[in-house]
């Protein structure tokens, strides 16, 4: 990997100092390296690697004036395909939000008043069976929307207890809900 580090650090140097053969050949050999790099990170999404390569690597001829050569080249073009990656997960999360297929509809939502109150007091009963700790950071996080800080201040508890109420507390209802199965 030094051997690499060194060979891309020097192209990249070269290439400031108006060798074009030196920075094509920087930017061809850094695609490759980013290539590999994302492939890990978006295994199940391997037709959008080349779109990210590519951004990343018009980011990197953008941003080439911040590239420090006392910083290893590899992390700085690393730090700039993290940015392009949040980038692209948030993006692709919102999309896929926004085309949650509906066949399913029906199994999401309740056919008849009926089913959805029972449902409602069926959660109601299995809550009850937990202790306030795990039963109220469900409650008014999950069910009622509250954010982890409202929750805290409305509860008394901690931050990070809220968390992990709702955590063990969510645990502890799958774990019962298999055992009625």
């Amino acid at each position: 990997m030094e051997i690499v580090e060194e060979h891309l650090r020097d192209l990249l140097l070269r290439g400031l100092q108006a060798d074009a053969a030196a920075y094509e050949r920087f930017l061809k050999e850094l695609g490759a390296h980013l290539r590999a790099f994302l492939r890990r990170r978006l295994s199940q999404y391997l037709g959008e690697v080349e779109d990210l390569v590519q951004e990343t690597l018009l980011a990197i001829h953008n941003q080439r004036h911040t590239y420090r050569p006392d910083m290893p080249v590899t992390a700085w073009a690393h730090a700039i395909a993290r940015y392009k990656l949040i980038d692209w997960l948030r993006s692709h999360r919102v999309k896929e939000a926004l085309n949650d297929p509906l066949d399913d509809a029906g199994e999401l939502f309740a056919s008849s008043d009926e089913e959805a109150a029972e449902a409602r007091r069926d959660l109601g009963r299995l809550l009850q069976t937990l202790p306030d700790r795990q039963r109220l950071p469900i409650v008014h996080v999950k069910l009622e929307g509250l954010s982890v800080v409202e929750a805290a201040r409305l509860t008394g508890m901690s931050e990070s207890a809220v968390k992990v109420g709702a955590h063990r507390g969510l645990k502890a209802l799958a774990a019962k809900i298999r055992g009625m199965a």
